[in-house]
């Protein structure tokens, strides 16, 4: 009983800590009596926390707020962004991303790399950028290889990272489906020719032994939609986020949060079925959304399979553009029949989520100007008959740095919860 009570003890203490240095970060530099106020906790407790933080060099009095009452000028508290770090990792069919960056989430170093690129990493305690802009060849159903690869990347990415500053999170974006469990299980990952449950972070814990962080393994197309919910001009209550990329993927953000359902796999419209007598899909379904709007759908019946498989994903989709643009019949079909499946599918989504905007990503997004005026005609009838249940439908913002964007803020609020990972400072 007493060890029970002494580890809630810790734990409540570690969330205390987690709150406090939450508020400074989003609204820094504060006083100690706004803390409390915001937060909930006594006066006394802000203390204790900020003493914590302090010795572990993660805030600092930053000033004096002199507002004219009575009693002693507050001293105001703010964060060291640069005490720790985290990694990010971007896993894409075409290549692996890999960021570093402060508890500001600015980005302190960053690279795109094939996953075979073992040259010896040069330290650059500036703002960097590298690009090896070259497809990875990890084998197909590998996910030992894949692995490997990320291990190769992160180690660079630790010799990248500002020297006194302490590694307190690696977080990696796959792209499919990742289990709300604590094994944080890839489910699936079919463009990978994963076609049973993965436990990456598990492999990756094994590669990276003196790593001395926690691992977590998120959903790109999440990580994703909650970057471009927070980069909207306008917040709404709830988005659905569809985005093409190796396939479709996506997320739901209700009220600034991932919404991953009870297994971590809602929000995932790729393989909602939008045609029940439609073609076989890889999932074992029939007529699935990405069997016509996913990107290899789209580029084959546009005439650019051959393309895509000789030069990639993103020189057939800069082709097909151009043939968009000149008003190619074959072009304008394939995208057609893409809106019309799309149309379908956010129809399906909004009427059971009554949700207010629809953004659409990755190459969802390059093709926007054609694809839009086809799903609005999907809209039609729903919109005669309730005019105002017709969701917005936008282009998504970041571009191809929304997955990116999306685990660095992730990784950022688990460090931020979580500031007992980040050792004392010797006095």
């Amino acid at each position: 009983m007493e060890k029970r009570q002494a580890h809630d003890s810790v734990a409540v203490r570690r969330r205390n800590l987690g709150l406090v240095l939450r508020h400074i970060a989003e609204h820094g530099p504060c006083a100690r009596t706004e803390i409390a106020s915001a937060t909930g906790l006594s006066h006394a407790s802000v203390t204790t926390m900020v003493t914590d933080l302090a010795t572990r060099g993660l805030i600092a009095e930053g000033g004096i707020l002199n507002d004219g009452s009575r009693g002693r000028p507050r001293r105001l508290l703010r964060l060291i962004p640069h005490r720790a770090t985290t990694i990010a990792v971007q896993i894409t069919s075409e290549h692996l991303r890999v960021a570093v960056a402060d508890l500001a989430g600015t980005i302190l170093w960053q690279a795109t790399t094939p996953h075979h690129a073992a040259a010896p990493p040069t330290p650059a305690h500036v703002a960097a950028a590298e690009s090896l802009a070259a497809p990875h060849d990890v084998a197909a159903g590998s996910p030992g290889a894949m692995a490997d690869a990320i291990a190769v990347l992160v180690r660079r990415a630790q010799a990248a990272a500002p020297v006194g500053a302490q590694l307190v999170r690696l977080a990696v974006a796959m792209a499919g489906p990742v289990g709300d469990d604590e094994a944080q299980t890839v489910l699936v990952a079919t463009d990978f020719g994963w076609l049973r449950p993965v436990r990456l972070r598990a492999l990756l814990a094994a590669r990276l032994p003196e790593l001395g962080c926690p691992i977590d393994v998120i959903n790109d197309a999440n990580a994703a939609a909650l970057a471009e919910y927070h980069a909207h001009p306008r917040r709404p209550r709830g988005v659905v986020y569809i985005a093409a990329g190796t396939g479709i993927g996506g997320g739901v953000v209700l009220d600034g949060t991932i919404h991953t359902g009870s297994r971590g796999i809602a929000g995932e419209p790729g393989h909602m079925p939008v045609a029940f007598d439609g073609p076989p899909c890889v999932c074992g379904a029939r007529g699935c959304l990405v069997c016509y709007a996913g990107p290899d759908a789209v580029l084959t019946a546009a005439g650019l399979g051959q393309t895509l498989r000789r030069e990639g994903v993103t020189s057939a989709a800069d082709r097909l553009t151009e043939a968009l643009a000149r008003r190619d019949e074959r072009a304008l079909a394939a995208v057609d029949t893409a809106g019309r499946a799309l149309g379908t599918a956010i129809l399906s989504s909004t009427s059971l989520l009554d949700l207010d905007e629809v953004i659409l990503g990755g190459l969802l997004a390059q093709w926007f100007p054609w694809l839009e005026p086809v799903i609005r005609h999907q809209f039609a009838g729903r919109r005669a008959l309730v005019p105002t249940a017709e969701p917005d439908v936008t282009r998504a913002l970041l571009g191809a740095d929304a997955a990116l964007s999306g685990v660095i803020e992730f990784a950022r609020r688990a460090a931020l919860s979580d500031p007992a990972t980040v050792a004392r400072r010797p006095r």
